[in-house]
């Protein structure tokens, strides 16, 4: 058999990445999930799909939970939390979301390359995330070994994960406890 070499590939380029990630802002943000009343979830693109299956380990864990632009998602309000992965911290939807959630008087935290960019700069916690895009490719030094933004989404992906291992902790909760409320309708 011979090993798949373009999958370690990866998987350097993410364990080098993952030496940049800062677990203050990983702990910052999950406070805010434990302080929320709600917590909304938003992302676009294939941010968005990482950011779909960590609104789905959320409910798993018990909290309530909804994905920004589902139909049966109602309005955001104080007390509440709204968490946005944004690689460029640019994407206009997402800031009007954001410019939104503080308005209410919600809580922001942001996954992004960039936090000084506008999601950013709005945001009471951040988790800095390296990677490449070609929205913003000027600011990386390296590239990656992968297609733009891949990097970036699945580190966002691991750290939405390592969060979750976390609140399993904090909310005193196993793999059995989260598969009570695992889907039962597919």
């Amino acid at each position: 058999m011979e090993e798949a070499k373009n999958i370690f590939l990866i998987l350097d380029e993410l364990r080098e990445n993952a030496k940049q990630v800062d677990n203050d802002g990983l702990k910052a943000v999950e406070t805010l999930i434990t302080e929320a009343n709600r917590i909304f979830i938003g992302g676009a693109g294939r941010s968005g799909f990482c950011a779909r299956g960590f609104s789905n380990r959320l409910m798993h864990l018990g909290y309530t939970v909804y994905f920004v632009g589902e139909p049966t998602t109602p309005s955001i309000q104080a007390g509440d939390l709204l968490i946005v992965g944004s690689g460029s911290g640019n994407t206009a939807s997402l800031v009007s979301n954001v410019k939104k959630a503080k308005d209410q008087g919600a809580k922001v935290a942001t996954l992004t390359m960039f936090p000084e960019n506008k999601i950013g700069s709005m945001a009471d916690a951040i988790i800095k995330i390296p990677g490449v895009t070609e929205k913003c490719a000027d600011q990386n030094e390296g590239g990656s070994v992968q297609a733009s933004g891949s990097s970036f989404e699945e580190l966002c992906w691991i750290t939405y994960d390592a969060m979750v291992m976390d609140l399993m902790k904090i909310t005193n909760q196993i793999d059995q406890d989260l598969f009570k409320r695992h889907a039962n309708m597919e």
